[in-house]
């Protein structure tokens, strides 16, 4: 028999990767009868050892793929945060497509001074400007997948608030993706190209699966479900309509301004970048759309 083709390889690590949370069980499992149960620590290592390695394995990277021209998602003045032009993965990891995600969300008030306070931050969504916004489909597509019925949690914007999100949504992995970005829409737009609107208002879905959608058109709300927090857009296109099994692919915006030098200063004490790449801003700065 002879090796299996590049496509082959691709197919299998995506279907491993789409049973991650089966792997982060059974690595845990492993690791409580290593310490609870009396098997031989030879066997439970090796268990561990496999089972972690399962749990890092991602689908084939898009890295060099040509970023897909869009519309934005959203319309008005917005601050970026996790962009794919400051650092790629931009949220620090490939799982769930994310590569090439980006965060959007309204930018602070003028003269606001960046602060993280010790106590605090658990606040209602509500009290959020970019919580009820509507989110709009970037391309014509398909709708083929909606999940709206996730409640939307308090934030989490202060130092004791964000241990407690460290805790709880470290073990959100362990319930699949829908746990970690929520309520959520996926469009399929052709070509091996689908979008994903993630922590979206619970209820606020305006579209249902086999539902085509025009550019532009209203797909649900701004909401704060799933792994985040505060009230934010994350969006991102990916080459699989399963998050799990999917890789990000790049991407750029058609319509946006991107006003030299305009960048949210609430939102970090580090110096803001100011090089504009076409199409995608980078972390924090503003655009409008």
């Amino acid at each position: 028999m002879g090796a299996m083709t590049t496509r082959e390889t691709g197919q299998w690590r995506r279907v491993i990767s789409g049973l991650f949370p089966l792997w982060a069980w059974l690595f845990l499992l492993a690791v409580v009868a290593g310490f609870a149960l009396d098997v031989p620590i030879g066997i439970t290592s090796l268990a561990v050892l496999a089972f972690f390695a399962l749990c890092l394995v991602r689908p084939p990277r898009q890295d060099d793929r040509e970023p897909e021209v869009v519309d934005s998602p959203v319309r008005g003045t917005w601050t970026v945060v996790h962009s794919p032009v400051s650092s790629v993965p931009s949220h620090g990891v490939r799982g769930y497509g994310q590569s090439h995600a980006i965060d959007i969300i309204h930018p602070r008030p003028e003269g606001t001074e960046p602060t993280y306070p010790v106590f605090g931050g658990f606040e209602r969504p509500e009290t959020f400007s970019s919580f009820g916004e509507p989110i709009h489909a970037v391309a014509d597509g398909t709708v083929v997948k909606v999940l709206d019925t996730r409640r939307d949690h308090l934030s989490r914007t202060s130092w004791l608030a964000f241990a407690y999100m460290m805790v709880i949504d470290g073990l959100r992995d362990l319930g699949g993706a829908a746990a970690v970005v929520g309520n959520h829409v996926v469009v399929d737009h052709g070509a091996g190209v689908y979008s994903l609107y993630a922590h979206v208002r619970r209820g606020s879905a305006s579209v249902a699966v086999g539902d085509r959608v025009a550019t532009g058109q209203v797909v649900g709300e701004v909401g704060n479900s799933g792994n985040t927090s505060e009230p934010h857009l994350h969006v991102q296109l990916m080459d699989h309509a399963a998050p799990l099994r999917a890789a990000g692919l790049p991407m750029r915006f058609s319509d946006i301004k991107q006003p030299e030098g305009a960048v949210d200063r609430g939102w970090t004490k580090k110096e803001p970048e100011l090089g504009i790449e076409p199409g995608m801003p980078a972390n924090f700065q503003v655009f409008e759309a």
